[in-house]
């Protein structure tokens, strides 16, 4: 079982480029594919660290694997398809409500 006591804020302040977090998570890649795509691997990562996050604490290893399935969704998909940011995804029709913003007409 990995150690929850990784303290991802502290550990990865000195990463500014997402060369940085890979090389901190010793994970192998294509320089092509972050080129490309470093931002929406980024907020990717970032989409399932806020998914993952209300479980508790997470260890190394779980960041990591986290980076790496978002690594992993541009080397086999790509921008166009995966949709990451809100102007793609209202591009192509996909719009979300808050639920908040949900009730009756007032007349």
């Amino acid at each position: 079982m990995a150690e929850t006591d990784y303290d991802f804020k502290d550990e990865t302040a000195d990463c500014e480029g997402a060369e940085d977090f890979f090389a901190h998570f010793g994970i192998q890649f294509d320089p092509a594919v972050v080129h490309v795509n470093r931002l929406h691997i980024l907020q990717r990562f970032h989409d399932y660290l806020a998914s993952q996050m209300s479980t508790g604490e997470s260890s190394f290893d779980d960041y990591r694997r986290w980076l790496v399935r978002a690594y992993e969704d541009f080397v086999h998909s790509d921008a166009q398809t995966e949709k990451v940011f809100r102007v793609l995804q209202r591009a192509s029709g996909i719009a979300k409500v808050p639920v908040t913003a949900i009730g009756r007409a007032r007349h």
